[in-house]
C-alpha cells in the first residue's frame, strides 16, 4: 500500500452508491409497461441508471431481475390492502374500497393504463418459463387465501350472510380484481371499472336474497 491508503474492497461491477429501492422500481416499470420478452437490457440500463457490469453485479440477470420485481410486488399485496378490511368491518364498504385502490393502481403508468402487473406480464410468461408459472400459480392462491380471510372475519364480527362458501366466493372478488387489471390496460375508463366492480360487491352483498 502505497502513502498510506487502502485498497478498496468493494466487489467489482457495483457503483460505489445506488438507490436499490428506486432502480427496482424504475426496473419494475419497464417490466410492467412492455412485458418480459420485450424488455431489452438496454431498458433496463437506461432505467436503473446503472451500466451492465453494475445491474448485474446488483440484480442478477433479466430472469432474476424479473423474479425479483414479481415477488417484491407481491409482498406489498398485504400491506397494500389489508388495512382496508381491518379499519372497516363493513365488507361492503371495504371490498368497495379495495377495488378502487386497486382500479387506482391499475390506471397509473407513464404512457397509459398499465394494469396489474401479473394479469399483464407474467399471465403471457407463464406459458413456457416453469418459473414464472409456478410463481403466479402461488400468487393466485395467495390472492384467494387473503380474500377468504376477510370474508371470514366480516362473518364472524359483522354477522355476514352469504350463500356462497367464503372459498368460492373468494375466487369470484379474486377473478372481479384480475378482470379489472385486464379491463384497464386495455384502456378502459375509470367510471366503467367502477361501476364494474362496485356492481358485483352490491349483486354478491346487498341484493335480497
Amino acid at each position: 500500500m502505497r502513502n498510506g491508503t487502502k485498497k478498496s474492497n468493494r466487489g467489482r461491477g457495483r457503483p460505489p452508491s445506488y438507490d436499490r429501492e428506486a432502480a427496482l422500481d424504475a426496473i419494475r416499470d419497464v417490466f410492467w409497461e412492455k412485458g418480459f420478452a420485450a424488455t431489452a437490457l438496454d431498458d433496463l440500463v437506461a432505467a436503473a441508471g446503472m451500466n451492465r457490469p453494475s445491474l448485474y453485479g446488483a440484480f442478477g440477470d433479466k430472469q432474476a431481475m424479473y423474479q425479483t420485481i414479481l415477488e417484491r410486488t407481491a409482498s406489498l399485496f398485504d400491506e397494500r390492502y389489508s388495512a382496508i378490511f381491518e379499519q372497516d368491518p363493513d365488507i361492503v364498504r371495504a371490498l368497495k374500497r379495495f377495488y378502487s385502490k386497486a382500479i387506482d393502481q391499475y390506471l397509473s403508468g407513464n404512457d397509459g393504463q398499465r394494469g396489474c402487473l401479473f394479469v399483464s406480464t407474467a399471465a403471457t410468461e407463464a406459458y413456457a418459463n416453469p418459473d414464472v408459472r409456478a410463481f403466479l400459480s402461488a400468487m393466485l392462491a395467495s390472492i384467494d387465501a387473503k380474500f377468504v380471510q376477510w370474508l371470514e372475519n366480516a362473518q364472524k364480527s359483522n354477522g355476514l350472510d352469504i350463500d356462497l362458501e367464503p372459498e368460492v366466493l373468494a375466487m369470484h372478488a379474486s377473478a372481479i380484481l384480475h378482470s379489472l387489471g385486464l379491463r384497464a390496460r386495455a384502456g378502459e375508463p375509470k367510471s366503467k371499472l367502477l361501476a364494474m366492480a362496485n356492481g358485483w360487491v352490491d349483486m354478491m352483498f346487498t341484493m335480497p336474497k
